[in-house]
């Protein structure tokens, strides 16, 4: 019995173990990532939100425009803030493509592909933010990712059900 708690102490506290363990990312290039991470979010979402029919995908989709909007609006004021250099956001590879494919798909084949576009950039944002606030170099910036890191949790959460 007591072996199995311990087992699961150390199951549980793993995660955290190798979040702490990671090197830290520069602050531009959280900046940077983050950028392109709420840009896909925003433009991804706006092409849902143009063609939808399902009320529960519109409303998921607005959401990631609000939240996304919000977001990069927080991250570039706590760089502006720490004198970290704040370029305007733009699409990573895997998020040029992810738009191009939504942009070819229809109908509820562009739902679909959404939800299953936005479940993968979430769990990658999350590592982000969290990988961020746990081992970042600008305090305001890992405030920020900090903040984050729940409202990311939240659209999972969300997607799951989906």
């Amino acid at each position: 019995m007591m072996n199995r708690f311990y087992t699961a102490a150390i199951l549980i506290a793993l995660p955290a173990y190798a979040l702490s363990a990671q090197a830290p990312i520069p602050a531009s290039t959280y900046v940077m990532k983050a950028g392109a991470s709420d840009l896909y979010e925003k433009t991804s979402s706006q092409l849902v939100l143009a063609t939808t029919t399902n009320p529960k995908l519109k409303s998921f989709a607005q959401m990631m425009v609000t939240d996304h909007t919000k977001s990069t609006a927080d991250v570039k004021a706590a760089a502006t803030a720490a004198h970290v250099k704040v370029t305007p956001p733009k699409l990573d590879a895997v998020g040029a493509k992810n738009v191009a494919a939504l942009r070819a798909a229809k109908g509820t084949a562009r739902d679909r592909l959404y939800v299953t576009q936005q479940k993968a950039a979430h769990e990658k944002a999350l590592a982000l933010q969290q990988g961020y606030a746990a081992n970042g170099t600008v305090p305001g910036l890992k405030t920020v990712a900090a903040g984050i890191v729940p409202v990311v949790q939240t659209h999972i959460t969300e997607l799951q059900s989906m």
